[in-house]
């Protein structure tokens, strides 16, 4: 098993999910610059849509889009329990959060890193994913994870995103319980473990 991944981008949160689920993978550099891996193969070739996380699997199938990811990573481990069970109310739930992560909160970072996007935008998307972060404050009151006592896939994915706030300018100082959530999250061994092998921790 492959998961190309670009350093600190959202192929962290399926990087975390893999080591939590202790399955063993390669993990393949893929730079979301030059669209290129490290031994100079084009990217597109192997992911058209050009972005990480690509999952391939030992049969050379290949699974693309973070949500997707570490749903299926989870179900490869039901024994870790990763995420709840198929056909369950709480999987729709985590559904649920994986949507919103995804398209309320990944893709209003989106903005903010796209050097050509005027300052007017950024403002407003600055605003949008500020707002989108303090109502996850508001859900994390009194729990320990997005689902309550225990980590779930979700959970690394919200880590991944919230991580970057302080590289685009968001003040996340003031949401206790969202502090406190990424808090527990990094002193994770697969958390640490993952951000070593990226680079991302000495």
């Amino acid at each position: 098993m492959k998961l190309y991944y670009s350093p600190g981008a959202c192929s962290l949160s399926p990087h975390i999910v893999l080591r939590e689920a202790g399955i063993a993978f390669e993990p393949v550099l893929a730079s979301t610059k030059t669209h290129k891996l490290q031994d100079g193969t084009d990217y597109y070739t192997i992911n058209p849509k050009g972005y990480v996380p690509l999952l391939e699997l030992d049969d050379g199938q290949r699974l693309s889009e973070g949500p997707a990811i570490v749903q299926y990573i989870a179900d490869k481990a039901p024994g870790k329990n990763l995420a709840p069970a198929n056909g369950t109310f709480e999987r729709y739930r985590l559904q649920e959060w994986l949507n919103f992560i995804t398209s309320e909160i990944h893709k209003g970072f989106g903005v903010l890193f796209t050097p050509q996007m005027p300052d007017e935008a950024k403002t407003v998307a600055r605003g949008r994913v500020t707002d989108r972060l303090k109502w996850v404050d508001t859900q994390l009151e009194g729990k320990q994870y997005l689902m309550g006592d225990n980590f779930s896939v979700a959970d690394a994915y919200l880590f991944t995103v919230a991580n970057w706030s302080r590289h685009v300018g968001i003040d996340t100082s003031g949401l206790a319980n969202l502090t406190a959530f990424m808090g527990r999250m990094a002193a994770r061994p697969a958390v640490q473990e993952a951000m070593k092998a990226e680079g991302l921790l000495k």
